[in-house]
């Protein structure tokens, strides 16, 4: 196969892995920065051009987009959807696990454990949207951060109150979410591909920080799912309608809940903790899946 990845460093650890996994397997795979690329967009003759040069005859594409370019990086990967091209996770599926308010609602849609989740628009319902959620300590959230930036966890009601007021004089829309005190500063992220969950690890945060992220100080090791968690993970992928992604979980005393579906999970982290190779998996999804013409959405919402 000839695969596209959409990437904006080639030197990071999860896209130099997928580079190997491919070629080991006899494949080419061409890392494109996706904000180069750029697209005429005409009636039944979609094109994409990098470096002056029209992209053609790929087989597959695989985006690995950064939060903060997911506006174009999905319309670039809308453009190869309507070549024809096999992706390994569809725009549309990517716009939904990116937006944070969207993501909540349909895994809530299909009944998929959360933490209990408020938002509101106008800072004077801070209050009453605080209360339906459990009160402090609470967990507030950025709708575009990611990678735990934008998490704040507030210990008091009034705390929480000043930190709603700061986001929302920034202009910035915000998530409440119970704090599950019982995770006890972990949580569990499942890679799913295909539908089954391939690998999972558990993530400790480092000393004093409830965050888990591993870029944070946090550590990682192999976990054993329960069947339980491992269904949530695989309904949770499939909810937004994911191929390839890691599912952030939390044990609460009534059972999993979904912290987060991530389109473009880092690799590093566990394939150290598991020892198994998830770019080689990856690679293998796309041998058994990739046809011309076979995305689900075509690029519609």
């Amino acid at each position: 196969m000839k695969i596209a990845m959409l990437a904006r460093n080639a030197n990071l650890y999860s896209h130099k892995r997928l580079k190997e996994a491919a070629e080991a397997r006899g494949h080419k795979l061409d890392i494109i920065d996706t904000l180069r690329c750029y697209m005429n967009i005409a009636s039944r003759r979609p094109e994409v051009y990098y470096n002056g040069n029209k992209l053609t005859g790929y087989d597959a594409v695989i985006p690995r987009i950064g939060a903060s370019v997911t506006f174009y990086g999905t319309a670039v990967l809308r453009q190869f959807e309507m070549m024809g091209v096999f992706p390994l996770n569809e725009s549309v599926a990517i716009g939904r696990s990116r937006d944070k308010l969207r993501s909540m609602q349909l895994l809530a849609r299909d009944g998929i454990g959360l933490p209990v989740t408020t938002f509101a628009h106008d800072p004077k319902q801070t209050e009453e949207v605080l209360n339906l959620a459990g009160g402090a300590p609470i967990v507030i959230k950025l709708l575009e951060g990611t990678q735990g930036v934008g998490v704040v966890l507030a210990d008091t009601d009034r705390s929480a109150k000043s930190v709603v007021e700061a986001f929302r004089g920034a202009g910035v829309n915000i998530l409440m979410q119970e704090f599950i005190k019982e995770a006890g500063g972990t949580d569990i992220r499942a890679i799913v591909i295909g539908g089954k969950v391939v690998a999972a690890m558990k993530r400790t945060g480092a000393e004093g920080e409830f965050r888990s992220n591993l870029h944070r100080g946090g550590s990682a090791q192999v976990v054993r799912l329960s069947a339980e968690e491992r269904a949530t993970a695989a309904r949770a992928a499939k909810s937004m309608g994911l191929n390839a992604c890691g599912v952030d979980m939390l044990r609460a005393n009534h059972g999993p809940v979904i912290m987060e579906v991530n389109s473009s999970p880092g690799l590093e982290g566990v394939e150290k903790a598991t020892g198994l190779d998830i770019a080689g998996k990856m690679i293998e999804y796309l041998e058994k899946k990739a046809k011309i013409g076979a995305t689900k959405t075509k690029g519609k919402g």
